[in-house]
């Protein structure tokens, strides 16, 4: 089991000192479901890429703001789908999110942490 508040700790902890902003690790695994912790730093962006076929946002620290087809700013304690379009994430503060996504479909493998 994750404990979200320190591993949200840790990675702001990293992204603040790295030179880029940001640090991310994949916490969660099962099946085609990911679930990935993700610190930036306030004004750092994810550039715009590609949706996966499902994802979810919950922004555990600070606030950041989703572009895609709709712009939408996500507040601490928030849970939010995201677009299936093409969009980029910026931090509005420095921020911790616990992005999950499903990237295919696979009907093998159980969960498991992705240690």
């Amino acid at each position: 089991m994750a404990d979200l508040v320190a591993l949200a700790r840790r990675h702001m902890d990293v992204a603040l000192a790295d030179e880029h902003g940001r640090s991310a690790e994949l916490i969660l695994r099962d099946g085609p479901m990911r679930q990935t912790i993700i610190a930036l730093r306030d004004g750092v962006e994810l550039g715009e890429h590609n949706a996966p076929a499902a994802a979810s946002i919950q922004v555990l620290e600070g606030r950041v703001r989703v572009t895609g087809q709709d712009v939408a700013v996500i507040d601490e304690g928030r849970l939010d789908v995201l677009t299936h379009d093409r969009h980029s994430v910026l931090a509005l503060e420095d921020s911790v999110f616990l992005l999950t996504t499903v990237t295919s479909i696979d009907p093998t493998g159980g969960p498991e942490r992705a240690r």
